[in-house]
């Protein structure tokens, strides 16, 4: 037996250098839902953007100078309550915005995106931390004048 390699005393065999353990995919779950807490859901991380939207729909849309929402694949994502009272709006003349609410209290809620290949998640509805900050600031120059005129994350259009 070589003093340098250890083995194992009972199988003899090496023990280094040790192979890697089996790495798998740990999806931590978030949770959220609206403010009279008739919706509820559920998304398993790991988020696949998260961003802030300056234009003038998200404005609308949330009754701020921005959304904030992040995005996950809708295999990701379950309704765990509430999913019956859920109106959704889909804006005639756009390719693809939409947003949908809570009949009850009108709080924003989740919604797939009209292609189906994610959920729009809006990051106030969100209950649980999800470990993750925004990485954009998207439409930066669609802001409204009284927005702020300066912000930390780098601006795409």
């Amino acid at each position: 037996m070589n003093l340098l390699t250890p083995t194992c005393t009972t199988y003899g065999t090496r023990l280094w250098p040790m192979q890697p353990l089996p790495t798998e995919k740990v999806f931590m779950i978030i949770r959220g839902g609206c403010l009279c807490r008739a919706v509820a859901y559920e998304a398993s991380q790991p988020i696949a953007k998260f961003a802030n939207c300056y234009c003038s729909r998200c404005r609308k849309a949330t009754g701020s100078t921005h959304s904030a929402n992040f995005y996950v694949p809708p295999e990701a994502f379950k309704w765990t309550g509430g999913e019956a009272l859920i109106v959704r709006y889909d804006l005639p003349e756009a390719r693809s915005f939409s947003t949908s609410f809570c009949s009850k209290c009108g709080s924003p809620v989740p919604h797939r995106t009209r292609s189906g290949r994610e959920v729009v998640i809006p990051a106030g509805s969100l209950n649980d931390d999800p470990g993750a900050k925004p990485a954009a600031s998207v439409h930066w120059t669609s802001r409204a004048p009284w927005a702020p005129d300066s912000t930390d994350l780098p601006i795409e259009e």
